[in-house]
């Protein structure tokens, strides 16, 4: 597989088989999350994976994207571990780097996802659905997976040359 080929060929995935991803997948997903850059190594991620159907049920009621966590077959919800940080914006960036490790990971192993942030609404809700102290943790995307079910196709994208400036110095 070529460098760019795992970039190029992730798609958001929206709809899944009731097939179940087995532990050893979600946890090997979770370990490149966690190997995303992070300023001064600070690492400030959490993870809570859902698979249990009653609280895959409440979630999808936190969104209008109800219908795509029902679909899945787990869920990962993403947080900032807030006393972890040091710096707003560069955490947050950081919490991106870890959640695009995670889609690739998931893509990587032959599964689909949908990176869901109009949950983001709802934050303090998901965080009493999977009992996450508010004070201490906010969340920063909920992804939901499984194998899929649908042939999706890949989104275009604005040619290079009208996002880009080279520069050119003598």
């Amino acid at each position: 597989m070529s460098t760019t080929e795992p970039l190029k060929s992730r798609v958001s995935v929206r709809k899944f088989t009731k097939q179940p991803i087995p532990q050893e997948i979600l946890k090997d997903i979770l370990e490149c999350g966690r190997w995303a850059p992070s300023g001064l190594n600070n690492q400030p991620w959490f993870f809570v994976t859902v698979t249990i159907r009653d609280l895959l049920e409440q979630l999808a009621k936190c969104t209008s994207s109800g219908d795509v966590i029902q679909q899945s077959t787990a869920c990962i919800a993403v947080f900032l571990d807030m006393p972890k940080g040091y710096h707003r914006t560069k955490d947050v960036q950081t919490m991106g780097a870890c959640i695009e490790n995670i889609l690739l990971a998931v893509h990587m192993h032959g599964l689909g996802a949908c990176w869901l942030g109009e949950i983001l609404n709802k934050k303090e809700q998901v965080c009493i659905i999977l009992n996450i102290p508010v004070d201490r943790f906010e969340l920063m995307a909920v992804i939901a997976m499984g194998f899929p079910n649908e042939k999706t196709n890949r989104s275009n994208r604005v040619p290079l040359e009208e996002i880009w400036r080279e520069e050119k110095f003598s």
